[in-house]
């Protein structure tokens, strides 16, 4: 600990010297209501989270991009580029690389713990950016991204080719009559069944394509057994367990899931875990793939 008070130390009075030599800084609110002041040449960027990096790639900055999460996809990416602990990165190893900014994440937060309070200290810009709860939340973020890098206009050329394919789904599921009951499983994690109610952007994507989340009177993120599941008998079972072997027969082989209309009609699909679980410009393809597995007979993107 001693050796990184005194290196965080030593860095602090060399980007003081730096900073006032090459840049000029400017302050900004981030996404948490943290008031923080960034260089206005942005340079080199460390991104802690799969969603800001997507942005940040989608923005045409793979290149000044020198550290990322062990979460983050690396296509496109330098060679060159460090890998951090998503949850305890190398102070000393982030603060050797000499960041501009650091773009980070609520996930990268541990309880009351910012593991990013010695690079703060050491004078490194950090804006945070909590986890989107809607769709329009994915928009404010990609916008705050784009003004925190220089990027304002890519940034507003990327919300408006999302919200138009957005809008484009939205008209279509007003097509929509008969809307189905949807189970979304994101988890199975020994037998406890992981979905989500209200106040997350994948009840807001089901409701989008025109169906029913039959946990949408629950809140958040929230657990579930298999036997209140089969009572309320879902039409269709979609999960985003990609990574998983065999995940579609596991479902459909669970005690009492052979009496629900999901079942019974082969309605159980697969969706990828990323593009369903990112608030980045890729979201889009997750809603798509919902939309399709759900109403394969309204919705075809190809």
């Amino acid at each position: 600990m001693k050796k990184i008070i005194t290196l965080v130390a030593g860095f602090a009075l060399l980007f003081t010297l730096v900073g006032c030599i090459q840049s000029k800084e400017v302050e900004i609110t981030d996404r948490e209501g943290n008031i923080v002041t960034i260089p206005t040449s942005i340079e080199r960027i460390v991104s802690t989270a799969p969603s800001n990096t997507e942005i940040l790639v989608g923005l045409g900055l793979a290149d000044k991009i020198i550290a990322v999460d062990n979460y983050s996809p690396t296509e496109g990416l330098n060679d060159s580029v460090e890998i951090i602990n998503f949850r305890e990165p190398d102070v000393e190893l982030l603060i050797s690389l000499l960041p501009d900014v650091i773009i980070a994440s609520g996930h990268n937060l541990v309880g009351d713990e910012d593991p990013f309070f010695q690079l703060k200290e050491a004078g490194i810009a950090v804006v945070y950016i909590p986890s989107a709860i809607s769709i329009d939340g994915v928009y404010e973020d990609i916008n705050f991204i784009g003004k925190t890098v220089n990027k304002v206009k890519e940034a507003e050329e990327m919300i408006r080719i999302l919200r138009d394919e957005v809008e484009a789904i939205k008209e279509t599921s007003k097509l929509i009559t008969n809307r189905k009951d949807v189970y979304f499983e994101i988890g199975d994690y020994s037998g406890v069944l992981y979905t989500f109610g209200n106040n997350t952007f994948l009840d807001e994507i089901i409701t989008l394509v025109g169906a029913n989340n039959i946990y949408n009177d629950k809140e958040s993120w929230i657990s579930v057994s298999a036997e209140d599941i089969v009572n309320i008998n879902p039409d269709v079972i979609v999960t985003n367990q990609n990574y998983v072997e065999g995940i579609i027969e596991t479902i459909k082989s669970r005690i009492g899931f052979d009496t629900t209309n999901a079942v019974i009609n082969d309605l159980v699909f697969v969706v990828d875990g990323n593009y369903t679980s990112r608030g980045s410009q890729k979201i889009i393809e997750g809603i798509k793939q919902i939309a399709e597995a759900i109403y394969p007979d309204v919705y075809d993107f190809e």
